[in-house]
């Protein structure tokens, strides 16, 4: 288990595929786990589909920080993402901030 501090930051983007677009959405999303995973704060990023309602995307978050995080969001590679998610997403994203509470 990675090791927190109460700087981490811990959250689940929910990402809702238009109709027709879940593939190409589940596409996108797996391209950004490898960069994101090598990137310095990236302590976790997992991607789950809710199973009863395909093309509803989880994606599991922990940085370090919030500058990481804001790093993270500058990267080219979720740069590209975000160019193409108006086409893709239903809805906008939305990015659940988790306060961890156990170990």
């Amino acid at each position: 288990m990675t090791e927190t501090t109460d700087e981490t930051l811990v959250s689940i983007a929910v990402l809702k595929a238009k109709p027709g677009q879940r593939e190409a959405l589940r596409q996108s999303l797996l391209a950004l786990i490898e960069p994101t995973r090598a990137e310095t704060g990236c302590l976790d990023y997992v991607l789950f589909e809710l199973r009863e309602e395909p093309g509803t995307f989880y994606m599991r978050e922990a940085f370090t920080s919030v500058a990481a995080l804001d790093v993270h969001k500058a990267t080219p590679h979720f740069q590209a993402f975000k160019v193409n998610a108006g086409d893709l997403l239903a809805e906008p994203l939305r990015l659940v901030v988790l306060d961890r509470i156990s170990s």
